[in-house]
């Protein structure tokens, strides 16, 4: 099989990168792009994210870029550590870097954004979904993903509609498992069901299976890190005969990207989880979708298109406002850009202390057991 293209070109995911530079007017306008590109994080969501980022980079650029200005993005992976990524949106700031895009993991673009604020520089965080990306009201972040609260409540409500009342949680410690168990513990038990909770910090795949098979919950939900442990304790649950009759699924959206299916292959198959796309892509979303297949050489995530929309905003706002920090934060709320989508615009959310597009599209989806390279759409909300 080819090789995919790396999506950070020649250049190290530490490196500046100048995606198809066209001619300029002067020095380039810089982007900080912060992603997991190396474990613990999660590599394979970056790789999408940045491929998304790139690629929206690359099209400003033979547009003319900003004003004949070149858009550079200086990359610099996070691997999923909330200390490593302070580090580098200190550096960014100080390189001079126009505003901050993207990051996937929650606790990790939670770090960023209190530094990014501190600091006065902009950050559009692309795929983070956590509630509290900050402490309280920020005026310099906004966000493109939807925040947790509204997508998992749709999750929960695509559970009860099925009939499921008595579901279990098997969560890793942390602030974002532990503020997803807390959101669909309030509509579930609202709505007249039941939630276990099952520390994954003291069972073994094999002891979690125990616990279920006593337990009776009709579903399970993996609110846990991606290889470890949710790929061995899907296959657990898979071969214990006694669970034959369970759900599990993955609201966080583990079974999107490739490596889920590579590593489980049919076990991996009927997990719902949740993405953000909606039914059908329109005329952008398809030319986007099409050129990131090709770049990815594999199905484009969810993610990959965030990361595009993320640049395709910053774009628009550095064209109409400029690359000074305090004009780019303050344009947040005026923004109006056609992503891929649908129409982002930023406006402050009940709850949420960052400019928010409210909202993305939101979908329940899994691999089809038939086909496990496809995803069949199983709610929309």
């Amino acid at each position: 099989m080819d090789t995919p293209p790396d999506p950070y070109g020649p250049h190290g995911p530490n490196e500046p990168h100048r995606p198809h530079a066209a001619p300029a007017d002067g020095p380039s306008v810089r982007i900080g792009a912060l992603m997991p590109l190396t474990r613990p994080g999660w590599a394979a969501a970056g790789r999408h994210l940045l491929a998304g980022l790139d690629l929206a980079a690359r099209e400003v650029n033979e547009a003319g870029g900003i004003a004949g200005r070149t858009v550079e993005l200086v990359v610099r992976d996070t691997a999923a550590d909330p200390g490593r990524a302070e580090a580098a949106v200190e550096e960014l700031a100080a390189l001079g870097v126009a505003a901050l895009a993207g990051e996937y993991h929650s606790v990790v673009a939670r770090a960023a954004a209190a530094r990014a604020e501190a600091l006065g520089l902009p950050f559009l965080c692309s795929s983070a979904v956590l509630d509290a990306l900050t402490d309280g009201p920020a005026e310099q972040v906004a966000r493109i993903a939807p925040a947790q609260s509204h997508g998992w409540r749709v999750y929960a409500d695509f559970l009860l509609g099925a009939g499921h009342r008595r579901i279990a949680v098997a969560a890793d410690p942390s602030v974002y498992w532990a503020s997803g168990t807390g959101i669909l513990r309030d509509r579930i038990t609202a709505r007249g069901g039941t939630l276990v909770e099952l520390d994954l910090r003291t069972l073994t795949p094999e002891g979690l299976c125990e616990e279920l098979a006593a337990d009776g919950a009709t579903v399970l939900l993996l609110l846990a890190g991606h290889p470890d442990p949710a790929v061995p304790i899907v296959r657990a649950v898979r071969r214990d005969h006694r669970l034959a009759g369970i759900l599990i699924g993955a609201p966080a959206g583990q079974p999107e990207l490739a490596d889920w299916a590579t590593l489980l292959g049919e076990d991996g198959a009927g997990v719902p989880f949740l993405r953000y796309l909606p039914q059908h892509l329109g005329p952008l979303g398809a030319r986007v979708g099409s050129a990131l297949r090709e770049r990815l050489g594999e199905e484009p995530s969810f993610v990959a298109f965030e990361g595009y929309d993320t640049v395709t905003v910053l774009a628009e706002v550095l064209r109409s406002h400029g690359a000074d920090r305090t004009r780019i934060a303050e344009a947040w709320p005026s923004v109006e850009v056609e992503g891929t989508r649908g129409p982002v615009r930023f406006s402050r959310a009940p709850g949420i202390g960052v400019w928010q597009w409210v909202w993305a599209p939101v979908q329940v989806a899994d691999r089809d057991p038939a086909d496990p390279g496809r995803f069949r759409v199983l709610h929309t909300g």
